[in-house]
């Protein structure tokens, strides 16, 4: 990708409107100091001394920090949080960033707010480590009323946007967000909407879910179809281009450390390995970066290539940002993009 075309379409991202269709989380983080330690007087066990405390959105709403990072518009997530304290921080993480609408964001009594709380041992001159996280989740089906209100935030935002992205991060179906009532729904506006640019992400599986353009790993891929993983890359290449050719859709496979492949319809298939590592890295949030930076290129006009280069550099980026879920801007991703030049090696097609 050359400098035109990376500032033709990233150029285009402050006029976006995107939704973002999904299970958003409080990641609360405890900054543990070592150099506290105590023992507790009552029980005898070690003490760990929190010396700070910070928030921010996760799950989906670590795909809307990156969104944010790059600009976008208008951000409409749609989606619920309980009313209980972990609900109230996160609503006021989600009010302090730019260009993010609340307007469907629910707040409701019948769910509790869903939040992975993650301590952390700080230690000086060394990256964070990561003690067991302590998770709060919903157990129950989402209550029919609340699917509704999801529902018709769906059907009200559609006229006028240009993508959306559908996340699913629950482990237990049919308590989060994206029910089979809701599926139901984005199945309806696909075909209303054929143009209307959908990406959906699953940690479960992505069957079932509507002709939409696929985001995945390649293990999930491998679940999808039903074979036993690993998958060569040829046969992820082969395979990846008849579900496009399928759905009609893009598909997307995230390849870890070998980069990131693309199939369209028409049936081209791009692949980039990813960039060097630079020094240390944490994975988390990387794929999250990759699913936001995809919707914005492709709904921005970016070619397949393009939003692969695009997404893999936000990869690169992200993983090298410790002890966080990162997120990746404009100025980054251009200075990175300009200074691998050419690594990336000449369009492999199908």
């Amino acid at each position: 990708m050359n400098s035109s075309r990376f500032h033709t379409i990233t150029a285009r991202y402050p006029q976006l409107r995107l939704a973002l269709v999904g299970d958003l989380c409080l990641d609360r983080y405890l900054e543990i100091d070592p150099a506290r330690r105590e023992i507790s007087i009552e029980t005898g066990l070690p003490v760990h001394n929190v010396a700070r405390v910070r928030a921010q959105p996760g799950a989906a709403g670590t795909i809307l920090n990156n969104l944010v990072a790059l600009g976008i518009g208008e951000i409409w997530p749609v989606s619920f949080c309980g009313d209980d304290g972990e609900g109230y921080e996160l609503r006021r993480c989600l009010q302090s960033l730019p260009g993010v609408k609340l307007d469907h964001f629910i707040q409701t009594p019948e769910r509790r707010t869903f939040t992975y709380c993650k301590p952390l041992v700080m230690e000086p001159g060394q990256p964070p480590r990561e003690l067991n996280r302590l998770d709060s989740k919903n157990w129950t089906p989402t209550p029919r009323s609340v699917q509704e209100r999801l529902i018709s935030a769906v059907r009200s935002l559609c006229d006028g946007l240009d993508g959306m992205i559908l996340m699913d991060q629950v482990d237990q179906p049919e308590t989060g967000v994206v029910t089979s009532m809701l599926l139901e729904a984005i199945r309806q506006v696909v075909t209303a909407k054929p143009k209307l640019f959908i990406i959906a992400d699953s940690r479960r599986s992505l069957k079932g879910f509507p002709p939409l353009c696929y985001k995945m790993n390649a293990a999930e891929l491998a679940a999808f179809l039903g074979a036993s993983p690993p998958l060569g890359l040829d046969e992820l290449r082969r395979q990846a281009s008849h579900l496009a050719r399928q759905q009609g859709q893009p598909v997307f496979i995230t390849l870890a450390e070998h980069g990131l492949l693309g199939a369209s319809p028409e049936g081209a298939v791009e692949s980039l390995p990813c960039l060097p590592v630079r020094g240390p890295i944490d994975i988390v949030g990387a794929g999250d970066a990759v699913t936001a930076n995809l919707a914005a290129a492709m709904a921005g006009g970016a070619a397949l290539r393009e939003a692969l280069e695009l997404a893999n550099a936000a990869a690169s980026i992200v993983v090298h940002q410790l002890g966080t879920t990162g997120t990746a801007n404009v100025t980054q991703l251009g200075a990175l993009i300009e200074q691998v030049g050419t690594y990336w090696p000449s369009p492999l097609r199908a």
